[in-house]
């Protein structure tokens, strides 16, 4: 498949797990529910998930990483030189396993293999989005015990990023997006930062997106020009769509993968404000660069809320879409537009 609609729709990521699933997990846990039964319990859930987007409408939709507890963790325990210690408190009364770096990072295997593969098999679309946390901010959350300098572990972590890749790629992936959220946090660090993504998506034949949900912008979109990715992915709801004026300041060739819905929020917008946020891109952006999608990944919202997000995003992408059929445009390609 290599034409969508104009103005395709997509998801970041994570998306609300199940009641049922999260209580599967908790007896799985306390030893109740068998390895066997959880897998079943994950399965079901991706199916689920699946449905939801297809209902809303979206065009590339994701397995709402259903089989992940954290964005770092969840890759930490899958790649060699990572040891656990306990909890770390995030925010409020949010904690995560923060990983501690003890020896040289090694690629033991794919990781997200099963996951793609299950996803593909039972996704309505012939592309699914498959997410994966990149090598910066991997390392920047988490404890670094071995390396001599961050630097160092960073490049180490986009060598086995890029195993893992290939390994997609090959079982037949068509849209991928690293997840970069930690990108502008050190503004000395960002320029090697950029180049440790490049590392990391070198020789990758298909689209790639890179997702960048917090911090100030304008410290990786000086380097845009350096970045060997097809798209970034960035949240604008939330900030009332101020940081689009950066893009009349800094040369930018790639498409925007463009976040219309607040998912920091319960509060479901109107289809015509959505509407009206993508005419406003559109005063930047040719309609062939342009995807659109929620802010961030929706995993902290309730189910309900987060599906009625994705319903009014569809729904106001829609109305921009007839507006533009008027003019004869109604496909985009899929095809990456950087060589790597």
């Amino acid at each position: 498949m290599s034409e969508l609609p104009i103005l395709p729709t997509t998801v970041i990521g994570s998306y609300p797990r199940p009641k049922w699933l999260r209580e599967a997990i908790r007896l799985h846990k306390a030893g109740k529910v068998s390895d066997e039964e959880l897998t079943e319990a994950f399965d079901d859930a991706v199916v689920a998930v699946m449905r939801d987007q297809q209902v809303a409408g979206v065009d590339i939709p994701s397995d709402g990483e259903m089989r992940r507890d954290e964005m770092v963790e969840y890759f930490a325990e899958k790649l060699g030189g990572f040891r656990f210690y306990g909890p770390v408190r995030v925010w409020g009364t949010a904690y995560y396993r923060k990983p501690s770096v003890v020896g040289r990072v090694e690629y033991l295997g794919p990781m997200l293999l099963h996951e793609f593969k299950f996803t593909q098999h039972v996704s309505y679309s012939p592309v699914v989005k498959v997410p994966i946390t990149g090598p910066y901010t991997i390392a920047e959350w988490s404890f670094n015990e071995y390396y001599k300098t961050k630097r160092d572990l960073v490049f180490d972590l986009a060598k086995v990023i890029n195993q893992e890749l290939k390994t997609l790629v090959e079982a037949g992936a068509k849209f991928i997006q690293v997840d970069e959220p930690a990108l502008p946090t050190h503004e000395d660090e960002v320029e090697w930062a950029i180049d440790a993504v490049n590392e990391a998506v070198k020789g990758i034949k298909v689209k790639v997106a890179v997702h960048i949900c917090y911090g100030d912008y304008s410290r990786v979109l000086r380097y845009a020009d350096r970045l060997k990715v097809d798209q970034l992915a960035l949240e604008f709801a939330n900030r009332n769509f101020e940081p689009l004026k950066l893009f009349k300041e800094y040369k930018y060739d790639l498409e925007l993968g463009f976040g219309v819905v607040d998912v920091h929020t319960n509060k479901v917008e109107e289809p015509q404000t959505v509407a009206k946020a993508i005419r406003k891109a559109l005063e930047i952006f040719p309609p062939e660069r342009l995807f659109i999608n929620p802010d961030c990944g929706l995993k902290l919202r309730p189910r309900r809320v987060a599906f009625e997000k994705l319903k009014v995003m569809v729904e106001g992408t829609r109305m921009v879409r007839e507006e533009l059929k008027k003019k004869g445009i109604t496909t985009t390609s899929l095809k990456p537009i950087i060589n790597r």
